[in-house]
């Protein structure tokens, strides 16, 4: 049986992209983990320190008038399938199906394998398995 290892990350979209990392950084003084694309698609996520992230995506022209800033938040779990497979069986809607993905970051290359769904209340959780971040 697969389990929930942890909390990984709150992503949110940013309609000021570098206002809100100089937020971050500067006046909360978190710490830049990895970052990849680039304008008008940047992405960085964010360290307070504590092993969790807040993720933080650009929001691109054709997004400036999306609702809530917050995106989804996201579990680690040691096995992304199983779990999915687990939270299916209870109904849930699945919104992407696990999936390996390599994100290029400004530290390398970055494996990770991520599936979607939405909670009783239709909010948006990530499954996140990855042994670095």
């Amino acid at each position: 049986m697969a389990i929930i290892t942890g909390f990984h990350h709150t992503a949110i979209r940013a309609a000021d992209f570098d206002a809100t990392l100089s937020f971050y950084l500067e006046t909360l003084g978190l710490k830049t983990k990895i970052t990849w694309g680039e304008a008008p698609k940047r992405a960085a996520m964010l360290d307070p320190g504590d092993g969790n992230y807040v993720e933080v995506f650009e929001r691109g022209p054709d997004e400036s008038g999306m609702g809530s800033p917050i995106l989804h938040f996201a579990f680690r779990t040691d096995d992304c399938s199983e779990m999915l497979e687990q939270v299916r069986a209870t109904g849930a809607e699945v919104t992407m199906e696990p999936t390996e993905i390599t994100i290029a970051s400004n530290v390398g290359p970055m494996e990770v394998k991520i599936a979607f769904f939405k909670g009783p209340d239709g909010e948006v959780i990530e499954l996140f398995e990855n042994t670095i971040l």
